[in-house]
């Protein structure tokens, strides 16, 4: 009667110890994808600043961290994938004036971000460079100077202002033009459902004083907000490039952990 060989054979063991290490890496690889994704759509979400729009408290280069749950959850919460909300916001939280959102104007499909002017019912004009708030000026004080360098590499030197909103907060923002193409407009009545946004540097933020069609980001309705901005974490020099690992240190060192206001 013949006897079958019951050794192990160590050829198999390594392949079904590799197989099995294959399999256990994969299984840490999606859950990890998973896991980012619900963060990132549920939780929290990163965004760069690409312009001057919103100087002083935000410069280009700026990496900042964007809250969703503060806000609720839009058609472009999990953008580029679709959200199942077509009108409104999923666990909507109201908006309030002083705000720094993250939103996508109507019908274009990149980021903007602005501060919260106006609600659903406010009615908002800018006279002789002057920001009116259902027929009140706002009150701004003027805290300092500012040289800013603009799209065209010239140098303004713009007045720093505080200006307060109704409910008492106050911000900072830039006056870097007198008698701007944007110092003066009509009065608009934001809608039911959506927010009227507007930059801090004022005289280069094409904003909710500007239409979608023209480059601006129009009056934004709600469902199109993405998250509240928190903190900035980070932020590097024009010079950083992400592909040149020598220029990685070019970070400002002033402005970790920045919380925006």
């Amino acid at each position: 009667m013949t006897q079958t060989d019951t050794k192990p054979n160590p050829a198999i063991e390594m392949v079904e110890k590799a197989q099995g290490g294959k399999g256990e890496t994969l299984s840490t690889v999606l859950w990890a994808l998973g896991i980012a994704f619900v963060l990132r759509t549920f939780i929290f979400q990163p965004f760069h600043i690409p312009s001057g729009s919103m100087v002083p408290g935000l410069v280009k280069g700026d990496y900042i961290i964007t809250s969703k749950f503060s806000v609720g959850y839009g058609k472009h919460a999990a953008t580029p994938f679709p959200f199942p909300v077509r009108e409104g916001r999923l666990f909507e939280r109201e908006l309030k004036r002083g705000d720094v959102i993250v939103f996508r104007p109507k019908g274009d499909n990149k980021n903007f971000i602005k501060r919260v002017i106006g609600l659903p019912g406010d009615q908002i004009q800018m006279k002789q460079g002057l920001l009116y708030l259902n027929g009140e000026k706002l009150p701004v004080k003027k805290t300092g100077t500012y040289d800013y360098t603009n799209s065209f590499g010239n140098v303004e030197n713009a007045d720093i202002l505080e200006e307060t909103v109704p409910s008492g907060k106050s911000f900072t923002i830039l006056d870097a033009q007198k008698n701007s193409q944007l110092d003066k407009t009509d009065v608009r009545i934001v809608p039911a459902g959506y927010y009227f946004m507007m930059g801090d540097n004022r005289d280069h933020s094409y904003d909710s004083r500007v239409t979608v069609a023209r480059g601006g980001a129009g009056i934004v309705p709600k469902e199109n907000i993405i998250g509240r901005a928190e903190i900035v974490l980070l932020s590097v020099n024009e010079n950083f490039v992400i592909y040149k690992p020598w220029t990685w240190w070019n970070f400002r060192k002033d402005r970790w952990f920045k919380g925006i206001k």
